[in-house]
């Protein structure tokens, strides 16, 4: 009878790819063979939850291990060490720890870092060596006024990525150098100034504007949350990409009605290759509702997130009419739920009234709970439609 030691070690591996990570941390310290099978497993994901956890990491970890890392959670909250006290500073432990990290993680699929205290610009050259980085994500854990990410300096990073095909951003600051309209204009938008000093970038040169992402060749899904989307150049700069999925949400600061424009004026530009979208702002332009003159031509999933204004969803579902729709996923927050449910249940009355044509590809609307995180939690509802 076969005993685990006579396996052969791709057999073993397997084994040990399909047990939870709390039971492959006890396998491994069965022995020096069961802990040298297990590195690769043990350190694919890899999260750490502040300054000190970085510093830890780097500290305890031999750095002959980071090329097991596929998925990096990075957060850089965390007190600083007192000699980094000034202000110009404050910023270097954490770029400098990120850095260490970057340098010898080379296998890296997925980054996500959540930014508090600024980040460096001596940080981007690193993402250039990168080339297995699929999927990366930006997000600003400060206040935009108190600390803001420049839209040069996200822009720079993800367009040095060689690979890059998933980018999320959340909580980016537009640059004056970028929208000088925004100065001193009322409803006084965050904006950063001084972030003149980031390079120029190879392909994309100075115009490290939010729009300059669309040229990225091989981007794929493009994620932008709680951040200014009124840079004009969305309508003028010529995609690169094409874009198969996107995921975008007005500023806090402007009202729902601008935010609507803002993402209109971003749809109408790189619809016509979007296969899924997900929407926190009404679409309120009539083109939308034909075929012949949506910029969604092939759009076939929507998902309306928990920040939806529920007094436009129902016109959002019909003015959408003119797209290939099959799937509507609604997501609300537990106290929204009735008011969502009558407006699904008023768009199906509308969908009836209106004939075959109207949504003629729509077979299902999926109703779930949101949880804080904004992913579906329990409680989920399918509509099959017939």
């Amino acid at each position: 009878m076969p005993t685990w030691h006579s396996l052969p070690t791709e057999m073993k591996i397997a084994v040990v790819q399909l047990l939870p990570i709390d039971d492959v941390k006890r396998f491994s310290k069965a022995s020096q063979g069961m802990y040298t099978l297990c590195l690769p497993i043990t350190f694919k994901y890899v999260k750490l939850n502040n300054v000190e956890a970085m510093q830890a990491f780097l500290a305890h970890v031999p750095t002959a291990f980071y090329h097991y890392v596929h998925r990096l959670e990075v957060f850089t909250m965390g007190s600083l060490p007192t000699n980094a006290a000034p202000a110009e500073k404050a910023i270097s432990p954490r770029t400098d720890a990120l850095v260490s990290l970057l340098r010898d993680c080379t296998n890296l699929r997925q980054l996500s870092l959540k930014i508090s205290g600024g980040l460096a610009t001596h940080v981007i050259p690193y993402f250039s060596r990168l080339d297995n980085l699929k999927q990366l994500s930006i997000s600003n854990e400060d206040s935009e006024r108190d600390a803001p990410i420049s839209e040069r300096l996200v822009v720079s990073i993800a367009a040095s990525v060689p690979n890059l095909e998933e980018l999320t951003l959340d909580r980016i600051s537009r640059s004056t150098l970028h929208a000088p309209d925004l100065i001193n204009v009322y409803p006084l938008i965050p904006l950063v100034a001084g972030d003149d000093n980031i390079d120029d970038h190879p392909e994309l040169g100075s115009a490290l504007c939010l729009p300059s992402l669309l040229r990225i060749p091989s981007l794929k899904k493009l994620t932008i949350r709680d951040t200014h989307l009124g840079d004009s150049l969305w309508l003028t700069t010529p995609p690169a990409c094409h874009l198969e999925a996107i995921d975008l949400s007005g500023c806090s600061y402007e009202t729902d009605d601008v935010n609507s424009l803002f993402v209109e004026r971003i749809i109408s530009a790189i619809g016509p290759t979007v296969v899924e979208a997900s929407l926190s702002t009404a679409i309120l332009g009539a083109p939308f509702a034909r075929p012949s003159s949506t910029p969604f031509k092939r759009l076939r999933k929507l998902t309306i997130s928990p920040y939806f204004p529920i007094e436009s969803v129902v016109d959002t579902m019909t003015n959408l009419s003119g797209s290939p729709i099959d799937t509507i996923s609604v997501q609300c927050f537990a106290d929204d739920v009735a008011d969502i449910r009558s407006a699904v249940k008023d768009f199906l009355s509308l969908r009836i009234e209106s004939g075959l044509e109207f949504h003629q590809n729509l077979t299902q609307i999926n109703v779930s709970v949101a949880a804080c995180d904004m992913k579906p939690g329990n409680g989920a509802e399918v509509i099959g439609i017939a």
